[in-house]
């Protein structure tokens, strides 16, 4: 009973149009990023994801959608056959798919819409693009939870981790955060990075990102190693990113927490592109995925330390491998029980949801404004701490602002407001006396080039921190000054004066200052117009 394609010369653009539409009727295949995928599950692992469909592939789905005919001269009537491999590459090659349905990601357990209200239907949504790869009856969170709900809920999390030696409250808030983050990811654009560290081997890190990824798919996770360099980054991504996976998870970090320009990107904006390896087309995968990391004494650096939320373990014992627990399958509990605790953490945001949102004042986190709404604000309504001070601590820890702060100090010692080119700096800091001392130590810190203050590598790392404040002060260019010149640039430090916030202020208050300068504008014009 399937529909019936026929193949007519000079009608190739209708032909494949056709398939496309039939293709699309059969509600295994969709459209993401540029490409044809279709959802797959292995059979060995039972993991759900993505797969990107290959043109060798589309000719089988094509088969499989719709009978194909072409006329044959000799029989003089219309003859089964083979999806032709023209008409499938034409299609494969396309750069739009008017009628393939847009899919935006797999959901693991019910999720929330954008209007608030929870998604518990398993299945494709064309309201949002998911497709929820869960059995509904495994869930129970109720339509309207009220705070007394939310705190129960609250208390069960809160069990889960009772074993673990956080360093502080604050390292406890967060990890509750990334569990709600794991919980609803693939409802947020996008969400820090969570990175688990302790002192030594043993403390736990591994297993406490176990237990998050249990939050956001019933498989266990599969670690891989943090790349090297950004082209390496660039290519794991959107070879990951392309599957929708439910985490991504970088584990025993030897390094610092490296800010790739790739993982950047992944982790502020909800799309990233590039070039799939083997066929000449650029896709556009999403990031929904929650990224975890682990590492013992590392962490973020760099434009990193904005994105990456650390939690930090320190057990009180000598060898923390060797010791006991209560509960030493926790993960396999979790897992056994997981629609159980997934409604935990989805009751907690529904009910701050029902609540009406109510808002306790903190810290804005650039970029992650419905992130921070959704996965702390609830925490902060039900008195837990502010999960996010440790961004704040690691911002203010910065290598790299550190040393900004000791070339300032340096800089304004000797030079004071006076402009300097970097030649001028170099050749005062060679100057050997002991009030110059400070300044040469802090460039060569930035630019030693085997004994020696390299100007051009100096001239690049200032442009690179020129106009960033650090207690007060900052780099600027000099007016006049040729832009891109290196050394024959000419900088100087500028004391910044405070600014307060600007104070809240109330509708009646800003409507009447538009109707006023309405008003003011109104006579003028009629003045200019008189006149």
């Amino acid at each position: 009973m399937k529909p019936t394609i026929r193949i007519v010369a000079g009608e190739i653009h209708r032909v494949v149009d056709a398939a496309e539409r039939e293709l699309a009727q059969s509600r295994r295949h969709y459209q993401r990023g540029g490409l044809i995928v279709t959802v797959v599950t292995d059979p060995g692992t039972r993991e759900t994801r993505i797969q990107d469909v290959s043109q060798q592939a589309l000719v089988r789905s094509l088969s499989g959608a719709a009978s194909w005919e072409r006329y044959d001269v000799r029989a003089q009537s219309w003859v089964r056959t083979d999806p032709p491999a023209r008409h499938a590459a034409v299609l494969f090659d396309s750069t739009s798919y008017p009628h393939l349905p847009v899919l935006s990601g797999l959901t693991r357990q019910p999720y929330l819409r954008p209007d608030g209200s929870l998604m518990t239907a398993a299945g494709y949504d064309p309201t949002t693009g998911m497709f929820g790869v869960f059995n509904a009856r495994e869930f129970a969170v109720p339509e309207t939870p009220g705070r007394a709900q939310a705190e129960a809920a609250l208390a069960l999390l809160n069990d889960l981790l009772v074993e673990f030696s956080f360093a502080a409250e604050v390292d406890r808030a967060a990890a509750l955060a990334a569990i709600l983050t794991a919980a609803v990811r693939s409802s947020l654009p996008v969400a820090p990075m969570f990175h688990v560290r302790a002192h030594m081997v043993g403390s736990g890190k591994s297993y406490l990102c176990e237990l998050m990824t249990a939050f956001a798919t019933p498989q266990r996770g599969t670690p891989t190693t943090f790349p090297a360099d950004d082209e390496e980054c660039r290519k794991l991504l959107l070879a990951e990113l392309l599957r929708a996976p439910a985490v991504v998870e970088f584990d025993n970090l030897t390094g610092d927490l490296v800010a790739h320009k790739s993982l950047c990107t992944a982790l502020t904006s909800e799309f990233i592109s590039g070039r799939i390896l083997g066929i000449s087309k650029t896709a556009t995968v999403g990031t929904r995925a929650l990224f975890l990391s682990s590492g013992n004494n590392v962490g973020p650096v760099q434009d990193m330390t904005r994105r990456c939320i650390t939690i930090r373990l320190s057990p009180q014992v000598e060898v923390p491998a060797a010791r006991s627990f209560r509960r030493p399958d926790l993960v396999r509990d979790v897992l056994r029980e997981r629609g159980r605790y997934v409604s935990a953490a989805l009751t907690i945001i529904r009910a701050w949801i029902v609540a009406g949102r109510p808002k306790t004042e903190c810290r804005s986190l650039a970029s992650y404004g419905e992130w921070s709404e959704l996965c702390r604000q609830p925490l902060l309504w039900l008195g837990c701490v502010d999960p996010t001070a440790s961004v704040f601590e690691a911002m203010t820890e910065d290598p790299d602002r550190e040393t900004l702060s000791r070339l300032l100090d340096a800089w304004f010692a000797v030079f004071g407001k006076t402009e300097a080119m970097v030649r001028d700096i170099v050749r005062t800091a060679h100057t050997f006396d002991d009030e110059h001392a400070e300044l040469r130590e802090v460039l060569r810190d930035i630019a030693d080039d085997r004994g020696e203050i390299n100007r051009r590598k100096l001239g690049w790392w200032i442009r690179r921190h020129a106009g960033r404040i650090v207690d007060g002060r900052r780099i600027v260019r000099a007016r006049g000054s040729q832009d891109g010149k290196g050394s024959a640039e000419r900088w100087r430090v500028e004391v910044v004066d405070s600014v307060s916030p600007v104070s809240e202020v109330s509708d009646d208050r800003v409507g009447r200052t538009v109707t006023q300068l309405a008003t003011e504008y109104h006579n003028a014009s009629g003045r200019f117009l008189k006149e």
